[in-house]
């Protein structure tokens, strides 16, 4: 079951373990520039308001309808990332483990090929919960990503029609298997009450009528560092009985209050604004081994690449920006440990 509160979705499955949730948010950000440079994190900037697709049903394409979820509305050419949690279990001092597989336009963000229920490990066409902490954009290549950024859907410009050639799908499409009990209870056993240390939760860096709903589908932005994780445990430990799935429709923020009555979120500042105000970007770096990028995701061309090819500016306030003030995050320490470094 997949339930929507305070702007999350959250993963249940009961009948496998009571502890068997993981939570999904899609956070806004700013776009980094696309000009062929390498950037580390940006910040996040709060989350998308999601609402269920059937509470505007007299207003949407009956085939938002038809694929039930829910909504989120982004300007063109925003960004944003996905974050990724489960609950953690101090019993067994871990999260309960996922396999989740992301999907834009029906195209995988790990793989880039066409959407299909289950998962696979050659090539791994999925990311692990808690492992990867959240996903940015698409697998481009080992330790790199191009940012998710919107645009309209039919532009030519989303990952699904670089490759598809047809503007049919847009939004996100997930889908999330747990790990089986089994596995999960001998690879976790309960630790006796004496032994239980608190571990430091891994904070997000970052925390700190059809013509009334134009699609929006997502498309490779800038380049970033991040690495997309190898499964840690393996194929057959996951439920691949078990799983739920939801396909997130975009809006257009111009529209969002035409659909919903609500105000759509103020655009984010931009990449230069950010950084002139001396405000952080972040650095994570875990050196568990992460998978090589998609020949097929690398192929595609970013925004203004294709912008360029086609005698247009699609991304305003694109200059490039030099990041001074880049945090490393705290990994892997305690709650309310302090960090000892060289000095």
């Amino acid at each position: 079951m997949i339930f929507l509160e305070h702007d999350r979705l959250i993963f249940s499955f009961p009948e496998v373990h009571e502890n068997a949730t993981c939570h999904i948010e899609l956070m806004r950000t700013l776009r980094i520039p696309d000009d062929g440079k390498d950037y580390p994190l940006p910040p996040g900037l709060g989350r998308f308001p999601l609402r269920y697709v059937d509470d505007f049903a007299h207003r949407l394409p009956e085939s938002w309808l038809t694929r039930g979820g829910v909504m989120f509305p982004m300007y063109q050419s925003e960004a944003l990332w996905i974050r990724l949690y489960g609950t953690f279990i101090s019993t067994r001092e871990t999260y309960y483990p996922f396999a989740v597989k992301i999907a834009t336009g029906k195209i995988n963000a790990v793989t880039g090929e066409a959407w299909a229920d289950g998962i696979s490990e050659a090539p791994q066409d999925y990311v692990v919960i808690p492992k990867q902490p959240w996903l940015d954009g698409y697998t481009v290549e080992k330790g790199f990503i191009r940012q998710f950024v919107a645009m309209p859907l039919g532009s030519g410009y989303s990952a699904e029609e670089q490759i598809t050639g047809e503007a049919e799908h847009g939004g996100i499409q997930i889908i999330a298997y747990p790990m089986k009990r089994e596995v999960f209870e001998e690879r976790f056993p309960e630790v006796k009450d004496s032994d239980i240390r608190v571990r430091s939760k891994m904070k997000s860096p970052k925390a700190m009528g059809t013509e009334r709903a134009p699609a929006m589908g997502l498309a490779p932005g800038g380049r970033m560092k991040q690495e997309i994780y190898i499964d840690p445990y393996g194929i057959d430990d996951w439920d691949t009985g078990k799983f739920s799935r939801c396909f997130i429709a975009i809006a257009n923020s111009l529209v969002w209050r035409s659909i919903t009555g609500e105000n759509p979120p103020t655009m984010p500042p931009t990449a230069e604004e950010y950084t002139r105000m001396d405000l952080p970007w972040f650095d994570y770096y875990d050196d568990a081994p992460a998978l090589n990028g998609a020949d097929t995701l690398k192929g595609l061309k970013s925004v203004a690449e294709l912008g360029a090819e086609n005698g247009d500016a699609p991304l305003p306030e694109n200059q490039s920006v030099t990041p001074g003030n880049i945090i490393a995050i705290r990994k892997d320490l305690k709650e309310n440990q302090v960090r000892e470094e060289k000095w």
